[in-house]
C-alpha cells in the first residue's frame, strides 16, 4: 500500500509499504481521508519532542478517517462498512523490515484496536478514541473532528471558564478552532494576535471579539488599554518562545500561559522580571486520548445542531496523487485553514 514517509534527511516521499495485518482484537480500515496537521510539519522538520534521528524514516499522519473492511474475531465495537475515525499504522514495515511510526494515518490502510476486546488496562491508549462516525458526517470533512476533539479536550484540561479574558496567539487551523470553541463555551472576550489584516478578518469570522496585528500594533499596549490589570489566560497556538516572552507581560496576578503549539526548540531562557508575582506556565503537547474521546459526543452534537460546520475549517480537499504539492503549500504557509487529503 502507498503511504507518506519522512526520510532521515527530513524529506517527504510517497512509498510502498506492507499492508498491516490485524489481530483478533483489531479492525482493518481503508483510508478515505486524512488531514494535514501542524504536528506533521514539526515531524517533517525533525523538531517534535521524542522523535530523534533514530526514529526516521517514519510514516506520517494522525487525522485519518476510513471505512472498516475487515474485523477480527473478538471485535465488538466495529462492523464492516462503519465509517471510523483515528486509524493508525503503529507497526509499519517494508518487506517485513520495520519502519518507525508517526502514527501513519496517511497510509491507504490503517488499524483500529477495539477497546472492548481487551481486558481492562490492556488496550492501546488510542483505542478509546477510535470511534464510529454517524452518517450525517461527510467522510472527506471528517478529519476536522480530530482537531475539534483535541482542542475541546485541551480547553477542558486548561480549565478556561466563561467570563475569563483570553488572548490567543495564532491564526492557523488550531487557533481558529480554539477561538470557535471558546466562544461556543461561553467565553465572551477572545482577543487574537495575528500578523496580517487578512488573518484578522479570518479570525473574526470564527468569533474573535478583537484582533491585534502584531506587525502594526504594540500588543502589550493594546491589551493593557483594554484590560489594565492583565488577562487571565494567554494561549500560544503557534509554538514560539518569543510568544512566551511577550505573554508574561500580559498576565494579571495568578494568570496563566497556556502552551498548545509545539515549540520548535525544547529549551529556552525566560525572563519573568515583568511577570506578576504569581503566575503559571502550562504545557499541553499531547492530549490524552481518553479526554479526546470524552469530547466526541459534544462535538458531534454541535455539528448536528449547525453550531459547527466542518467545511468552514477547510481550505481545500486534495487527491492523494497531489499530496506532496499539498504539503509543500502547507509548509510554505500558503493555506490558511485545514487541508484534507482524500483517497477515493
Amino acid at each position: 500500500m502507498k503511504t507518506l514517509v519522512v526520510t532521515q534527511a527530513g524529506q517527504l516521499k510517497v512509498q510502498e509499504i506492507d499492508r498491516p495485518q490485524i489481530t483478533e482484537r483489531q479492525a482493518l480500515v481503508k483510508t478515505v481521508s486524512c488531514g494535514i496537521c501542524g504536528t506533521d510539519t514539526t515531524l517533517i522538520r525533525q523538531a517534535f519532542k521524542g522523535f530523534g534521528q533514530s526514529q526516521y524514516p517514519l510514516v506520517l499522519g494522525h487525522e485519518g478517517v476510513g471505512e472498516v473492511v475487515e474485523v477480527g474475531a473478538q471485535v465488538k465495537s466495529f462492523k464492516l462498512g462503519d465509517q471510523v475515525i483515528l486509524p493508525f499504522v503503529s507497526e509499519p514495515s517494508v518487506g517485513g523490515v520495520p519502519l518507525h511510526s508517526g502514527w501513519g494515518a496517511f497510509s491507504e490502510y490503517g488499524v483500529l484496536d477495539d477497546a472492548k476486546a481487551y481486558d481492562s488496562g490492556e488496550a492501546p491508549e488510542a483505542a478509546v478514541a477510535q470511534q464510529v462516525l454517524p452518517d450525517f458526517i461527510d467522510r472527506y470533512e471528517a478529519p476536522v473532528l480530530v482537531t475539534l476533539r483535541e482542542v475541546l479536550s485541551t480547553i477542558r484540561y486548561f480549565g478556561i471558564q466563561p467570563g475569563e479574558s483570553v488572548v490567543v496567539y495564532g491564526s492557523g487551523p488550531v487557533a481558529i478552532t480554539f477561538v470557535k470553541l471558546l466562544r461556543l463555551m461561553g467565553v465572551d472576550e477572545v482577543t487574537v494576535v495575528v500578523r496580517s489584516g487578512q488573518k484578522a478578518e479570518l479570525m473574526k469570522q470564527f468569533g474573535a471579539t478583537a484582533c491585534i496585528n502584531s506587525r502594526e500594533e504594540d500588543v502589550r499596549e493594546q491589551i493593557r488599554s483594554r484590560v489594565p490589570e492583565g488577562v487571565c489566560y494567554v494561549l500560544d497556538a503557534v509554538g514560539s518562545e518569543s510568544i512566551l516572552y511577550e505573554a508574561i507581560t500580559l498576565l494579571r496576578d495568578r494568570g496563566e500561559i497556556l502552551c498548545y503549539g509545539v515549540p520548535k526548540v525544547n529549551h529556552m531562557m525566560l525572563d519573568w522580571t515583568e511577570a506578576p508575582y504569581n503566575w503559571k506556565l502550562n504545557f499541553q503537547q499531547m492530549p490524552y486520548k481518553a479526554e479526546e474521546a470524552a469530547c466526541h459526543e459534544q462535538v458531534l452534537e454541535w455539528v448536528a445542531e449547525g453550531k459547527l460546520v466542518l467545511s468552514d475549517f477547510i481550505s481545500e480537499i486534495v487527491d492523494f496523487a497531489q499530496v506532496l504539492d499539498a504539503f509543500q503549500d502547507h509548509l510554505d504557509g500558503k493555506t490558511m485553514k485545514k487541508v484534507i487529503i482524500k483517497y477515493d
